[in-house]
């Protein structure tokens, strides 16, 4: 079965996305689209607006047909983690023939040429780059002025647009991996990553976000039978509240700066500003504003506070970081779905979970009992457990439900079309 792979997050699932998964089947000729999405917490270090499985019910409804969830540590996390994590992971589930990603270029040529230039050239744009940080300028403005030097004629959005930046990285990442997979991009369409107001039926997850905030109706935005599932959760009491939020974090920093330090992405001395921080703040917004710094970025601050809420030791980050993926967690499946799983199966290379109910003999099965190997799955393990049950703390309607992975089961649906809205 020809499969073609996409790295989402869907926060929630809307009429952009129906149409990047529409033409990423087209395009690639695809019999089923496999999806990896990240989990309860983003890549811009927010709590998801649903939890995984609401998301992976959207994804299936609206006519994906597998879902695998990206761990946490690289789905909260800078793009080359994010994108590296995501390409490991559909490389290791086999049988995905392309990877399809949506990008304001529109077009591999420029990508290709400028992943091409930072992997030739990364020690120098690295050692530039920390150049440029240390006279005050911020990470996207360093990277995007000496990719401007280097290659003059590249136009500006490039390395400035979101999708653009993550669309480089996968390029990246395939060929760091060696893979065979065959990079494709359709062009984002409507409203742009940031912007706020919908244009035509297209609204972007931002813009989306803000409105639920707003109570601002959405339905026009959104694949009708993902706004029933929205609404569900919703109406359950589903939605992370910013107040429980804060309280979660205050009582972790409030701890004593000192016992901020070690933690994954807090460096030395900006404990001491994390607890000053808290020590003031009213709310989860203004945590985040006093936290902030020339050289400490809004999602950067964000990213460092679910790090802390997790307790990421930044050793073990890194060691996991470097493994990559270690175990893929299946969310949910299409009828074609499985029957894409069954004809892979010779092809994978890391355990699928179902659930967690039999994880530990499943890890152990794999690597080895004692393996170096399989002490680090088990890491990652506890670590997307931590995730899950503080993601539950969040909830505004919190009912006591903890370790729900080894509970919850893989979310079936028959796939259907959606009609895209113009």
């Amino acid at each position: 079965m020809r499969a073609v792979g996409l790295i989402t997050e869907y926060n929630p699932f809307h009429n952009g996305h129906l149409y990047h998964l529409q033409q990423s089947k087209e395009l690639a000729g695809a019999e089923v689209a496999v999806v990896v999405m990240s989990g309860h917490f983003l890549q811009r270090g927010e709590a998801a607006l649903c939890d995984k499985w609401r998301r992976t019910e959207m994804a299936l409804a609206a006519g994906v047909d597998l879902v695998v969830e990206l761990p946490y540590l690289f789905a909260c996390n800078s793009a080359p983690h994010f994108a590296r994590g995501a390409i490991l992971s559909l490389e290791a589930l086999g049988g995905v023939d392309s990877l399809c990603f949506g990008s304001e270029a529109g077009g591999l040529e420029p990508l290709q040429q400028t992943a091409e230039l930072l992997e030739a050239k990364s020690e120098e744009i690295t050692a530039q780059t920390q150049n440029l940080l240390r006279q005050g300028v911020g990470y996207p403005a360093a990277r995007a002025e000496i990719m401007h030097r280097l290659l003059p004629g590249l136009p500006a959005e490039i390395l400035t647009a979101p999708n653009n930046i993550l669309g480089i990285e996968y390029l990246r990442a395939l060929a760091q991996s060696g893979s065979t997979i065959r990079a494709r991009t359709v062009q984002r369409r409507g409203a742009g990553y940031h912007d706020l107001e919908g244009r035509g039926a297209i609204a972007s997850a931002t813009g989306i976000r803000k409105m639920l905030k707003e109570e601002t109706a959405v339905a026009e935005y959104l694949p009708s039978r993902v706004l029933d599932i929205l609404d569900s959760a919703r109406g359950n009491g589903e939605m992370p509240d910013a107040d429980h939020h804060l309280r979660l974090l205050l009582a972790r920093i409030l701890r004593g700066a000192e016992s901020l330090e070690g933690i994954y992405q807090i460096e030395s001395g900006q404990e001491n500003r994390l607890f000053e921080a808290a020590g003031d703040a009213k709310s989860l917004e203004e945590l985040i504003d006093r936290i902030k710094a020339r050289q400490l970025t809004r999602t950067r601050v964000q990213r460092v506070l679910c790090h802390l809420l997790h307790e990421v030791e930044a050793g073990l980050a890194q060691r996991l970081l470097e493994q990559g993926p270690l175990f893929l967690h299946l969310l949910g499946s299409s009828q074609a779905g499985e029957k894409f799983l069954a004809a892979s199966r010779k092809q994978r290379s890391l355990p699928l979970i179902s659930n967690y109910s039999r994880i530990h003999n499943q890890l152990q099965r794999f690597y080895g009992r004692g393996s170096k190997r399989l002490l680090l799955a088990q890491e990652q393990l506890h670590l997307e457990l931590r995730s899950s049950d503080n993601y539950a703390l969040l909830q505004r309607g919190f009912s006591a439900r903890r370790q729900r992975d080894y509970f919850e089961t893989v979310r079936r649906f028959e796939s259907v079309r959606c009609e895209t809205k113009e």
